[in-house]
């Protein structure tokens, strides 16, 4: 009769309270959620030709991404070179600003044309994206 006593107190003093991992685990998601930075694409591969002047711009609110066989993405989706302008100019605010990136075998005609688009559709904001060199 001793040893059921025994061994049913044993079995009490062995359940795991969870009750401390749990919070431990739910703090830790919290501060990686906090921490975490997201960062920005624009949906296609791009080789950006370098500079040494090239400096980063921390507030960029729409990326225009240019790919070398002349199609134009916007965000992520792939807009008509003709709607370029009005489609960005729905997307950025007056503090936003748009940054074109473009391949370094895109032609320079297309780069231009989207440049004037969006400064027809009055967005006013715009640089163009490059990798600073080793040189600078």
């Amino acid at each position: 009769m001793r040893r059921r006593r025994l061994s049913h107190g044993a079995e009490d003093a062995s359940e795991i309270n969870l009750t401390p991992m749990l919070d431990v685990v739910f703090i830790m998601l919290i501060f990686f959620i906090v921490t975490t930075s997201f960062i920005k694409e624009s949906g296609v591969e791009i080789e950006r030709p370098e500079s040494s002047s090239a400096t980063p711009r921390p507030s960029v609110q729409v990326l225009v991404a240019i790919t070398p066989e002349g199609a134009v993405w916007v965000d992520g989706q792939p807009v008509d070179i003709h709607r370029v302008g009005t489609t960005v100019a729905g997307m950025v605010s007056d503090e936003g600003s748009v940054v074109v990136q473009a391949d370094r075998n895109a032609t320079t005609g297309v780069l231009l044309e989207v440049m004037d688009r969006l400064r027809d559709a009055d967005v006013d904001k715009v640089a163009v994206a490059a990798e600073r060199s080793a040189n600078g």
